[in-house]
């Protein structure tokens, strides 16, 4: 069983950054392919961006791409979203996910194992 924790959201305004952490624990990270998806309210939870379990192969939305990296610390066991040129369309609940392989990523959230509890980013404009 994985857990998962994510920190870093919170309020920044439009063209601002911010860097998303996601600590693992229970399990063994580099087994794991990880992501991020969002929620905003009254929406489906979509695919933002996801690096497999090396760190050398990385997706992103088209939405994101350009303005978003995902990273990964696989000796601290912690995944990364650093964000920057924030608009007030990303505003959404931001969540990490894990699925378990080592020959894929996590592109849908039909693919994933597990999932953090969420944290917050508000992009003010």
């Amino acid at each position: 069983q994985v857990q998962l924790a994510e920190s870093g959201g919170g309020l920044v305004q439009a063209g601002g950054s911010l860097r998303l952490s996601c600590a693992a624990s229970g399990g063994t990270f580099s087994s794991y392919a990880m992501g991020w998806f969002r929620q905003a309210p009254g929406k489906e939870r979509e695919f933002v961006a996801t690096v497999n379990w090396s760190g050398d192969r990385r997706f992103y939305a088209d939405s994101v791409k350009g303005r978003f990296t995902i990273s990964r610390d696989n000796p601290k066991n912690t995944v990364y979203l650093q964000m920057n040129s924030l608009k007030p369309e990303d505003t959404a609940v931001y969540y990490c996910a894990a699925r378990l392989t080592r020959v894929t990523v996590v592109l849908s959230v039909t693919d994933v194992n597990y999932w953090g509890r969420g944290t917050q980013v508000t992009v003010s404009s």
